[in-house]
């Protein structure tokens, strides 16, 4: 399987429900490196598994909505607990439905996966992958 991964980052303002968060039960803020990787099982004709440069623009389109935003005043996320494993699923799905409607190119209807990676610190990070 080859692959490509593309880097961005998102800061964000929220907070937590449920005593297991402890103190990210009140509002803090948080700053990920977010990696998007993409798979295909063959290069396309070009040799390559997605264009770089339309990877990493999409991804910042994707994050755009989000940074430097209160998660918890964002109509689609209320009363949702945005953990890092809940965005890194929120990014794959976003960018996958680019995929599918063909932002990142025709030669991008071929891969076979994505996986998101968060990084909240550089000892801690979470990932979502799915297929496309």
């Amino acid at each position: 399987m080859f692959s490509i991964t593309v880097r961005d980052h998102l800061m964000v303002a929220h907070s937590f429900r449920g005593d297991v968060f402890g103190p990210a039960q009140r509002l803090h803020g948080a700053t990920f490196v977010v990696d998007a990787t993409f798979r295909r099982a063959e290069l396309d004709e070009d040799n390559i598994v997605v264009d770089i440069g339309l990877a990493t623009q999409e991804l910042g389109a994707v994050l755009a909505p989000l940074n430097y935003r209160n998660l918890d005043e964002e109509p689609d996320l209320a009363g949702v607990n945005t953990t890092t494993e809940f965005l890194a699923k929120l990014i794959a799905d976003r960018l996958a439905d680019r995929v599918h409607a063909g932002a990142l190119g025709e030669g991008a209807r071929g891969l076979a996966g994505v996986t998101v990676t968060l990084h909240e610190s550089h000892v801690a990070w979470a990932s979502y992958e799915r297929t496309l």
